[in-house]
């Protein structure tokens, strides 16, 4: 299995590593995947704790998210690549399979990490391989106040206030002048809320079985595909940058959408508010999105002269002030222990409603059989939402696709 992860791989991208990254003890080398207004604040952080230690060079570099993962398993088994990466956790099961990452439980002290919340640690297989400073990257429904006094709370309430809203500001050209609610309904990370809110989980109980060919995927396919065709509440077509844009526009009371887009929502002058999912009244099941860390790994390749500075950094990431500095700038939901009852925290509706969330969410899957999973549902998915396929086949399709994947990474 990591011949065949590393061979696809380097299938997908080319051995293009670059030139080694600079050994020297005083140089730590960042890749990260995370958007500006967290660049500007880990920038900040950064420049700070080069002023205390003289002598140490801090480089951070971005990459897109599918650039960062497959980038660095190839650089890492290349001997090459940063010295911490950091992104979501999903894909430490790859980092694990393919021998890129260090174990992180004898870097950083015990106590330390006694402080830090367990979701925050990631332990795969045994051993500890991410540490996160932020836990959810999570979907949670967003409404613009303008629109909304009282979130729904339930799947009748969400379709019911649509209706009145669009109801008030009535149409043009048969499309409504603004519409209830939209989102990335096209992709299936934005699907799985409602998959789980009708019961289902994409694993079985063993966590690796693909669990996609149940009733409850036939029922969240027919649920999501009625919103646009039977209540006519979401548009005909909506696409990240679509939904992203008739909200920010004014062009649609609620979206659903992620903890890393709600600062900008902000920054654009909404007045929003966030709750949680709806209830899905035929099960009695909140619509749960999965849910996980962000936070950092350590390359396999880092020389052992390089660690202690390489874990004093970490520790500096992960203290009070950085995780402060983010949570007041971005809502973000922390992961030390110390700063659970923080003021800073009840005083913000809009991270209590996020944390929420999170303990209603489910956290999500590393294995690389996570991988397969999403290759098998989006062509389905996409095609009962354009209409070529019914829910049923759709669900029997995805199963198939996903077990034959798997399959084929384990060959």
């Amino acid at each position: 299995m990591r011949f065949v992860l590393m061979s696809a791989l380097v299938a997908l991208v080319g051995l293009h590593c670059g030139k080694p990254e600079q050994s020297q003890s005083d140089r730590i080398v960042i890749w990260h995947q995370m958007r500006p207004d967290e660049r500007d604040i880990l920038h900040r952080q950064l420049q700070r704790y080069m002023s205390a230690h003289p002598g140490v060079e801090v480089v951070e570099l971005y990459k897109e998210t599918e650039e960062l993962r497959s980038g660095f398993v190839i650089a890492s088994i290349a001997g090459q690549g940063p010295d911490l990466v950091y992104g979501p956790s999903d894909p430490v099961g790859i980092y694990e399979a393919t021998s890129t990452i260090r174990a992180l439980e004898n870097l950083l002290p015990s106590a330390f990490l006694a402080g830090i919340d367990s979701s925050a640690l990631l332990f795969y297989n045994g051993h500890l391989y991410q540490v996160a400073d932020k836990v959810g990257n999570h979907l949670a429904l967003v409404y613009n106040r303008a629109y909304v006094n009282q979130p729904p709370k339930t799947d009748r309430e969400l379709i019911s206030l649509a209706h009145r809203i669009q109801a008030k500001y009535g149409s043009t050209s048969g499309r409504p002048n603004v519409y209830g609610l939209t989102w990335n309904y096209t992709e299936p990370f934005f699907f799985i809320p409602f998959f789980t809110g009708f019961g289902g989980w994409v694993f079985g109980p063993d966590g690796v079985t693909p669990s996609l060919n149940t009733q409850a995927m036939v029922r969240a396919l027919e649920f999501v595909r009625s919103l646009r065709d039977v209540e006519h509440i979401i548009p005909n077509e909506a696409d990240y940058e679509i939904a992203d844009a008739l909200f920010k526009d004014g062009k649609a009371a609620m979206i659903i959408n992620g903890d890393w887009s709600w600062a900008g929502y902000r920054a654009k002058g909404l007045d929003i508010g966030v709750a949680p999912l709806p209830l899905i009244e035929a099960t009695g099941h909140w619509c749960a999105p999965m849910t996980s860390p962000k936070g950092y790994s350590v390359n396999v390749n880092t020389a052992d002269v390089k660690l202690p500075a390489v874990s004093a950094l970490l520790q500096y990431l992960l203290s009070e002030e950085c995780q402060l500095e983010t949570v007041r700038a971005l809502s973000t939901a922390p992961t030390l222990r110390s700063l659970e009852h923080h003021e800073a925290i009840g005083s913000d509706d809009i991270l209590l409603n996020s944390l929420l969330q999170i303990k209603r969410g489910r956290t999500m899957p590393v294995v690389p059989e996570m991988r397969a999973i999403w290759d098998a549902m989006r062509p389905s998915y996409q095609a009962v939402m354009g209409g070529a396929k019914e829910a049923a086949p759709a669900a029997a399709d995805m199963q198939r696709l996903a077990e034959r994947k798997i399959r084929d990474m384990k060959e």
